[in-house]
Order: C-alpha cells, then structure tokens, then sequence
C-alpha cells in the first residue's frame, strides 16, 4: 500500500478520535512511582485496574507494538503509522500501555536472529505482558568491556549449565525471564565465545538480590546462576555467534534510554519555570535561568530533529550505526541538565527527602537518578569513543 498524506493525516485523527474515547482519564496523572507503571508479566497483583484496561484496549487494537507483524502480536501497521500513534500519545501525555524490556531490546533481536518458532512464542508473550524480561550484560568484571564476560554455559548433550553472575540487573528481581550473555567457548577470542541465552528465571539455580542506590530506591539487581539447565532450543542465533546479538540490541538499548520513538514526553521546562518561579507580562524575569532553559531546549530540539533525520534514513534501508551511541550520550546528558535545573527551579524544596508535600523526595530521587543515566548502556566516556571514531572518523591514538 502506498502512503499518501490524506491517508496519514485521516490516519491521525482516527488515532486521537480513538484515544480520546478509550483513554482512562485517571491516567492522565504522571505516574509516581515504578509500581504505577505497567510491565506486564507472571505477577499480575495488585495493578491498578485503569492500567489493566489501558493494556487490553491497545492490546486489542494491537497497538502495544504497533509496527510489530499481526501473527507476533502486533498491529500490522507501518512504520509512519506506528509514529504517528507515538505522537498522539505524547499529544495527551498518554502512558505507554507496557513498558518493556521484551518491545524495546529483544523483541529486535529476535525479529533480526531469532528462529520462526522464537518470534512466534516470544514476541506474543511480550506484546500480550504475559512475560516480563530482564537483561543479563553487565558482570562485575564485565562492564564497558562487555567481551570480558565470564558467566560459563557448559554444553550437556541436550542441555546448557550455566554458571556465573551479572550485576546491575534492571528489575532483576521482578523479571520472569532474562536474555543473557554467556561463554561457552573459552578457548576462542573473548569476543568470538559468547553465545546468546534465554533463561527462565523461574529455573532452579536462579537467584536475585537487590542493589540499593543512592536515591533510596533499587530498581537494579545482582543475578546469579548455579548450576542452571537451560534447554538447547534457548539459545538465540549460532552458538557462538552472540557478540553480533549483543551489539545489535545494544543499539536499539541506546535508542531506548536516548529516548528514540518513546511515546512520553517529560512537562516542558518552560511550563514548570511558569509554576514555580512565575512570569512577568508573559516572561520569565530571571535572565540566567530564561537563558539555561533556553539554552536546554535548543538542544533538545537539535536532538529530536536529528532523530527524526535517522528514522527517515531507515525508512530508506540506511544502516544507522554508530547513531545510536550519539543518542544515548546527548539525551542522558541532557536528562541530567533537565532535573539540574528542575531542582534549581524547586529551591530549597528540592532537597526535601521524605515528607508527603514533596512525595517522599521524589525529585531530589529523580535528580540523584539521573547520573546512572550517563553510566547504563554504556559511559558516557565509551559513547564519546565510539562517536569520534565511528561518525567522526577520528584516529585511534
């Protein structure tokens, strides 16, 4: 079907007609907490019920992955299309019906490497929450030297026993599944023995422990493994062959935390400069925060048209490379800036920690949040490499 702009423009308003139909409007408040988010999986307690209806109703229009093929669960629909229902979301500040790591990072990988009979069971578990994934990258010794993994999956005949740990598990401890990256050829170079591995964390062997951060919250986790069987069909591409896996969800974990294609979009400071300080005759009196403010969004600006320059480059079967590193450096730093000056805006009410006028620090939490941001999915200081070499072109010294 060829696209034209009658058609994405009646596209557009059958979107906004349909949400504002079907949007529950107590969601129209921002979520406080990781718990008033849904993600979907085998614990299914204590969700609020609008959520739930939320879910099921993009469910049903197959819009949890809109661009995803129907028989994966998904809607079927281009990748304009998809777009376009991501806009008119971030229109009405709308939630995404499931966040998870499942849409963002292996749902890729596996329309890219997996088998026919892994997208079909995987990729509907996900797009239907029936399956809460985590991902299993980083180990103590094993951080922006990923190679350096040293989690070992034994060949059994029929079977892999996997031993190991990795540590800064988001949501390790609440996940259902995780992908994870294994050794199983020690005696090859350390970026040519890795393999790919799906694991049911339900499995005996399995364990979790929280990690506690400097905000008081613990989104991450440690993860270990002993002795794990994990059945020869889990594995995800040629044994191996999971470098090139890990390198192409890398990406698309980049674009997620660059904030690529999300659906929310965070309250303009522009708007929160108006409630907190106040305007005089529509202007905000305070030069040099009209000038940070204003600096910050000419940046943000330059960052969406940028994005929305490599959408179209992929649309036209270009490879996006290294872009996705230039992403997730400019948006996370440019997360740190915006809180930095949502604290400077907040005053001393900023540093408040605990009391309910201020939801239990919930910004200073926020803020202190921010600077893991420059460190998940790579450093900042990795990401700078790989651009000046990558996009750049820059000499290795």
């Amino acid at each position: 079907m060829i696209e034209t702009k009658k058609d994405l423009k009646t596209f557009r308003t059958e979107v906004a007609n349909w949400l504002k139909e079907n949007y529950p409007a107590s969601l129209y408040e921002p979520p406080k907490s990781y718990e008033d988010i849904y993600w979907g999986g085998r614990n299914q307690d204590n969700i609020p019920e609008d959520l739930l209806l939320w879910f099921k109703a993009c469910y049903d229009k197959g819009w949890v992955v809109p661009h995803w093929e129907k028989k994966y669960g998904g809607g079927g629909l281009t990748l304009k299309e998809s777009t376009i229902i991501a806009e008119e979301m971030s229109k009405i500040g709308a939630r995404a019906p499931l966040e998870s790591f499942g849409v963002s990072m292996l749902g890729p990988a596996l329309l890219k490497f997996g088998s026919e009979e892994q997208k079909m069971k995987y990729l509907n578990e996900i797009t239907s929450g029936k399956i809460r994934w985590v991902q299993g990258y980083s180990e103590p010794g094993a951080g922006s030297d990923l190679a350096g993994l040293q989690t070992k999956a034994e060949d059994k005949g029929d079977h892999y026993l996997v031993n190991g740990q990795k540590i800064w598990t988001s949501f390790g401890d609440k996940g259902d599944w995780i992908f994870a990256l294994v050794r199983t050829h020690p005696d090859r170079p350390k970026h040519h023995g890795i393999s790919f591995l799906l694991i049911d964390m339900a499995t005996e062997g399995v364990s979790t422990r929280p990690i506690k951060l400097i905000s008081g919250s613990s989104p991450f986790a440690e993860t270990f493994f002993d002795n794990v069987k994990v059945p020869k069909e889990n594995l995800v591409g040629a044994e191996g062959g999971g470098w090139t896996i890990a390198k192409y969800l890398l990406t698309h974990e980049r674009q997620m935390i660059g904030g690529v294609g999300g659906a929310n979009k965070p309250t303009p400071l522009t708007q929160i400069a108006a409630e907190k300080v106040g305007l005089t005759n529509s202007i905000l009196t305070d030069t040099l925060l009209r000038s940070k403010i204003m600096n910050f969004e000419m940046n943000e600006a330059l960052l969406e048209m940028t994005i929305e320059r490599a959408i179209d480059e992929a649309k036209a079967g270009n490879d996006a490379g290294a872009l996705s590193s230039l992403f997730k450096y400019v948006a996370t730093e440019q997360n740190k800036t915006r809180y930095e000056l949502k604290m400077e805006m907040e005053g001393f009410g900023g540093l408040e920690w605990e009391s309910e006028a201020s939801n239990n620090g919930a910004l200073a939490r926020e803020f202190l949040r921010t600077k893991a941001n420059t460190i998940e999915g790579g450093t900042s200081e990795v990401m700078l490499n790989i651009i000046s070499k990558r996009i750049l072109g820059l000499p290795n010294r």
